[in-house]
């Protein structure tokens, strides 16, 4: 009998789950989380602010407590698995890497727009040279070709990467178009290739299934979806699938479900749901983590946060220009007042 063939799954619950918590984990809640994805056999457990390393900021929103807090909350309680951190080249610095590595971190995510993979140069190398597993992200895939992330993807392999992500950071690709950039990833590197989903048109699952059968091997998700936007793949759940489905990942399917349960969803301040604004990033193709920054704006300027997402897809406002939300709020508020007036 042939053996079932392991996908990877890194968890992302307490990193990009921290962003539908307003960035407010205490150390408690990610000791509690990590030990028990770690029971669950979990293999990756991603803790980071949810814009990665050096986030805590005004731009991002600042952390309810350190990331050296919670980065040692969570070393100390997993046991089987591997400390995992996000670094997202011009949030986080090398002196950031070097502290989680400090800390126990085994494994870096270094994340860049699609088109600008080159500025992960120097992060990725640092990673390699401290021993870690380093996974490369191209963020926002939905807004570059096949042809380009393949490309784009090379170049983090060139620089040390052992896997590289499609990542739907919009939670905007169709499962023909996540096996369309997959493929090309892997008719291009020699190294791994996985996927990062989002759930705002409902695709999260099915995205990383085509993912899967497109030959992707590493898969993000996280418990209860909880993350930005409308959440990720939801782990258990995409646990319950691959095994129906023959797959092998380690991880046991009653333990996960019941740390979805028990745990992560009692710290969730509101359940992670598919409303009309994270629908509409997915169908304008902005970053999932400008819903709570759009529905602030949206709120203050007295104008529709759909409107706002709308606005920012045509202008293919990418992370790190959250400066634009704001921007959009007022020009759309000013429009309703002349209209008001006409």
């Amino acid at each position: 009998m042939s053996e079932k063939t392991f996908i990877h799954i890194l968890d992302s619950s307490l990193r990009d789950g921290s962003h539908a918590l307003s960035h407010q984990y205490t150390a408690a809640q990610v000791s509690s989380v990590a030990r028990g994805l770690d029971d669950a056999g979990v293999e990756m457990i991603e803790v980071s602010h949810g814009d990665g390393l050096g986030g805590s900021t005004i731009t991002y929103g600042f952390s309810k407590q350190s990331e050296m807090e919670l980065l040692q909350a969570a070393s100390e309680v997993i046991k089987n698995g591997k400390l995992a951190v996000l670094l997202l080249p011009g949030i986080g610095t090398k002196d950031d890497l070097k502290m989680a590595a400090d800390y126990g971190a085994k494994v870096a995510q270094i994340a860049t727009h699609v088109t600008e993979a080159d500025i992960a140069e120097q992060h990725i190398g640092l990673a390699k040279q401290m021993g870690m597993e380093v996974i490369g992200m191209l963020m926002l895939s939905h807004m570059g070709s096949p042809e380009m992330i393949a490309e784009q993807g090379k170049l983090m392999e060139s620089y040390g990467a052992d896997v590289v992500l499609v990542t739907d950071s919009a939670g905007a690709l169709m499962p023909d178009t996540v096996k369309q950039r997959v493929a090309a990833l892997r008719a291009a590197l020699k190294i791994g290739v996985g996927f990062h989903g989002h759930n705002n048109l409902s695709l999260a699952v099915a995205n990383s299934v085509a993912a899967i059968e497109e030959g992707a091997r590493w898969i993000d998700a996280c418990t209860c979806g909880l993350g930005a936007g409308s959440g990720n793949t939801p782990t258990e759940v995409l646990a319950a699938v691959l095994d129906k489905m023959g797959y092998e990942t380690g991880i046991n399917l009653w333990k996960i479900m019941d740390v979805a349960e028990n745990i992560v969803r009692p710290i969730m301040p509101k359940p992670v749901r598919i409303g009309k604004v994270s629908l509409t990033m997915g169908y304008a193709g902005v970053y999932s983590s400008f819903l709570l920054h759009a529905d602030k704006a949206a709120e203050q300027f007295g104008v529709d946060a759909r409107d706002i997402l709308v606005e920012l897809g045509k202008r293919k406002v990418v992370g790190g220009q959250e400066d634009m939300i704001v921007e959009v709020a007022m020009m759309l508020a000013e429009k309703q007042k002349q209209n008001a007036s006409a």
